[in-house]
């Protein structure tokens, strides 16, 4: 039987370094509609809840964190709005933008 405080500091370890950080226009906006911070889609991208992407993007994000490329999330604003977390393969910088912003 697995202790369930040991499965939560499992999938809570940061798993990276998110260098700094950036929020696109677009996403600030996003957010500020739906009443949520940036951090709170930081710490999912940075533990490696990739959020609403599909099976072979999270197992190519899942090769991408063992072999130093680029990491990508995605995600819904509590109002509905996708956006998405990029981490660079240098792990220099994030950024927070909307799909239409890259």
């Amino acid at each position: 039987m697995q202790n369930n405080n040991t499965i939560t500091k499992t999938q809570n370890k940061v798993l990276f370094p998110l260098g700094r950080t950036f929020l696109t226009i677009g996403a600030e906006e996003a957010l500020e509609e739906s009443n949520q911070q940036p951090q709170e889609f930081l710490a999912k991208h940075q533990t490696g809840d990739w959020g609403v992407i599909c099976a072979e993007d999270k197992k190519e994000n899942e090769f991408s964190l063992t072999n130093g490329f680029r990491l990508m999330s995605a995600y819904k604003t509590a109002n509905g709005t996708k956006i998405w977390v990029i981490t660079e393969a240098d792990k220099s910088a994030t950024t927070i933008l909307l799909p239409n912003e890259y």
